[in-house]
């Protein structure tokens, strides 16, 4: 079955397109292990705050993996007096849903970035909201044609500058610039409204409960 098309170009008002871009890097091959985050939130089409921190994993998770590491050069002595995940993720989650408690999150490949927020919570025994959220990586696959779909691939297709691949920031920069970059050539008039165009939709972030 092919997939669908995105809509042809109409005129896009830029007020609409807001949203909030997210990106963890892990400790460990745990996706319950996040020691930094970068947030980007867009306003009327535009960055217009930035948000980043490194962390402890929770306890049980907090081992740095060599290979972790390598990628993206975060140490278990570099976050040692960093607060922990279950200390930061409050505040970090009260940032994204401060002027919309509705607040569209899009991460590249949600999946992971959803799932490391589900895994470090129950890790933690910290509550999480029900986050909309939405995955770039599968918006890419719709508006682009590349041999990958890699943020680095994408984020060259949009033409969006990746200069540290896995620093969180970056990597959300880059999210958010592709997003951006989709709506314009498609010329939806919000994320939202892209997504229904793909056939994708918005997701919730949802968890069983704590005991």
């Amino acid at each position: 079955m092919p997939r669908p098309a995105l809509p042809a170009p109409t005129a896009v008002d830029p007020s609409s397109l807001s949203f909030t871009a997210i990106d963890f890097e892990t400790a460990n091959r745990s996706l319950g292990s996040p020691c930094a985050v970068g947030l980007v939130r867009v306003r009327g089409g535009r960055v217009v705050a930035e948000r980043s921190t490194t962390m402890r994993p929770p306890g049980a998770l907090a081992t740095f993996d060599p290979g972790n590491t390598r990628i993206h050069g975060i140490t278990e002595q570099a976050v040692a007096g960093r607060p922990g995940f279950a200390e930061l993720w409050p505040r970090i989650e009260a940032w994204i849903l401060a002027e919309d408690p509705d607040e569209l999150v899009v991460a590249h490949n949600a999946r992971f970035d959803m799932g490391v927020i589900r895994a470090a919570c129950a890790a933690s025994g910290t509550r999480h909201a029900p986050l909309a959220y939405a995955c770039s990586l599968a918006l890419a696959r719709r508006g682009y044609d590349l041999p990958s779909y890699a943020l680095p691939r994408a984020a060259e297709a949009a033409g969006v500058p990746l200069r540290r691949h896995h620093d969180a920031l970056e990597d959300a920069r880059a999210c958010a610039g592709i997003v951006l970059d989709l709506v314009h050539r498609a010329g939806a008039g919000s994320v939202r409204e892209l997504l229904g165009a793909a056939g994708l939709g918005v997701r919730r972030l949802t968890s069983p409960p704590l005991p």
